[in-house]
């Protein structure tokens, strides 16, 4: 079991403490004159209530001035198990992503496949409770727009964040690069790169080395949603004429999803509603136990000290009282005559 970590509010109540030692060298109980100490026979048990009151007093200073500091107890974080995964989101911000799925600008209700994609991932965002994610986005370079954190409503603003206009280039490579940095080697769970596009380019050789060397290291569960144009090729379909990664960006780099030796799904939409049943189907898909951290909030521990204070001040009040002769007090203001007053003196002369 984890010791909380002490602390005080106002530490300068604390140089107070000292006082707590006075109940060493003085003394409030009352003092009887004996003409020989050393005549009397030992008395243990005489001892052990002087030092039981000696430390009553010094108990009762010290909780006053430990409770007029504040103290708290600040708590210690503590691990859990929950459901959910490290997501490291990826987002195109080519130029084609402010297009429809039809191929043409939006007018009217229509959305484009930019504006369609962060309004569903905010709402997958937050789903379940655990679930930490990065949001980085490329078009030429890539930009790291949030961490990976567990700050839901932080992600979902980053991801509101990206509502200004791409890029004509898609620099796929060092997108991923970007994306993959944000897993922590040491952490445990599982984690997802989500890769978010409507296209593909094509990714150097000495690149795709690296880029392998890093899924090899972290292996993370890839899942690319590729959102696809109506009308335009499918990554599964081979070109009519040479089979290049010129000639067919998409397939090629799905071909190289699948080389890379990780756990990869690739979904094709076509609209916003297959874009929310790709979204739902990794959710389903990534229920894996992951631990988190929570932190317990501070805990005052201002009305502990009184309380210590106030037992001491209890044995010590109990101790006066046991010492007062309340009966020899009561016989000494019966014995005392009433005063005369000015007419009786006068009457008597």
């Amino acid at each position: 079991m984890a010791i909380e970590a002490l602390g005080v509010t106002s530490p300068a109540w604390l140089w107070l403490l000292p006082l707590a030692l006075l109940p060493l060298v003085a003394s409030g109980r009352r003092r009887v004159a004996v003409s020989a100490v050393a005549a009397a026979p030992a008395d243990a048990p005489s001892r052990w209530i002087a030092r039981l009151l000696r430390a009553a007093g010094m108990l009762t200073v010290s909780g006053l001035v430990v409770a007029l500091a504040g103290p708290y107890g600040a708590g210690a974080p503590v691990t859990r198990i929950g459901v959910g995964a490290q997501i490291a989101m990826l987002i195109d911000r080519s130029g084609s992503m402010n297009e429809t799925f039809a191929g043409r600008q939006p007018s009217g209700a229509e959305e484009s496949k930019a504006a369609a994609s962060r309004r569903l991932l905010a709402n997958f965002v937050g789903a379940r409770a655990h679930d930490l994610f990065s949001v980085t986005a490329f078009s030429t370079a890539p930009m790291l727009v949030m961490p990976m954190t567990d700050r839901h409503a932080a992600v979902r603003a980053a991801i509101a964040a990206i509502d200004r206009p791409g890029l004509d280039y898609t620099n796929v490579a060092r997108g991923l690069a970007m994306a993959l940095s944000q897993f922590a080697p040491e952490s445990s769970g599982s984690r997802v790169l989500l890769f978010i596009s409507d296209g593909a380019a094509v990714i150097d050789p000495r690149v795709q080395d690296s880029l392998r060397a890093a899924f090899t290291k972290l292996h993370p569960n890839l899942y690319w949603l590729f959102l696809r144009t109506k009308g335009s090729p499918s990554i599964q379909d081979r070109p009519a004429g040479e089979d290049t990664p010129q000639a067919a960006p998409e397939r090629h780099l799905d071909l190289f999803f699948k080389g890379l030796g990780v756990p990869y799904r690739a979904f094709e939409a076509e609209g916003p509603q297959a874009v929310a049943d790709a979204i739902a189907q990794i959710a389903a898909l990534e229920r894996n136990p992951i631990p988190y951290t929570e932190p317990r909030p501070r805990r005052d521990l201002t009305g502990f000290a009184y309380g210590l204070a106030g037992l001491g001040l209890l044995v010590l009040v109990l101790a006066a009282l046991a010492e007062a002769d309340f009966s020899a007090a009561r016989a000494t203001g019966a014995a005392v005559p009433e005063q005369a007053t000015e007419p009786d003196l006068r009457r008597a002369a």
